[in-house]
């Protein structure tokens, strides 16, 4: 029972109003299709609700502690290693841990600050669209850094775009304060999140795993502490 509602929890939640245009534009073509042929009415309608569920906007149940890096994104953990991070940013030539949370088209493609601090730099390239699971993706596909300034240093966060993926939007700007979990921005549609997390900060995710975007804890700095104040958002 519990899991049921927890999945119509996760199911049934806002479009975020950067759908809406996507989700208005997919009934009306699923209408003038069905004027010529019914079947493809039905199968219009299905890709409607596809991208109703796509667009979802769900509340999180955020840990407010700056001692963690939440995921900044639903997705799978596809890389956790130690890299030279993209230029742009200005962190330096040091390698530093890289946390990847790769998001499929089923995935809510919110994104969320994974931090709290001040965000000090955004930075756009361009790029190509090569398949955002592979490692060469973070350097050759489309992507927006951000770099947040925090009280254990410099955290990164690149929005990098897939073979799908053709619109990366960035919501926040520079000199802007972010809550951790906070929405910052939204990748149309299928992409990867890239996190960049400063010296001292240790893993607690393993390639392969599920993140959920605000709650899931990515790395984290210091001892193992008493319970960690949440909220929503």
């Amino acid at each position: 029972m519990i899991n049921l509602l927890d999945t119509i929890r996760n199911t049934l939640v806002p479009i975020h109003k950067e759908g809406y245009i996507f989700v208005a534009g997919f009934f009306v073509v699923s209408l003038i299709l069905g004027y010529f042929a019914e079947p493809l009415f039905w199968i219009g309608l299905v890709l409607t609700l596809w991208c109703a569920y796509f667009f979802r906007d769900p509340e999180r149940v955020v840990p407010q502690d700056d001692d963690l890096i939440l995921s900044p994104a639903d997705g799978r953990i596809s890389h956790v290693a130690v890299v030279v991070p993209p230029p742009e940013l200005q962190l330096g030539s040091a390698p530093l841990l890289r946390i990847s949370v790769f998001m499929n088209v089923f995935d809510c493609h919110i994104n969320r600050a994974p931090v709290r601090g001040q965000v000090t730099r955004i930075e756009y390239r361009a790029g190509q669209f090569i398949n955002a699971e592979l490692d060469k993706a973070s350097s050759d596909n489309e992507r927006n850094g951000m770099v947040i300034e925090t009280v254990h240093g410099p955290v990164g966060v690149v929005q990098i775009a897939g073979l799908v993926a053709r619109r990366i939007m960035c919501w926040a700007q520079p000199s802007e304060p972010l809550n951790a979990g906070e929405r910052f921005g939204l990748i149309r549609f299928g992409s990867r999140l890239d996190v960049f997390v400063p010296a001292g900060g240790q893993p607690r995710v393993s390639v392969g795993q599920r993140a959920v975007g605000g709650e899931t804890v990515l790395a984290e700095f210091g001892s193992v502490k008493g319970p960690t104040i949440s909220r929503r958002s």
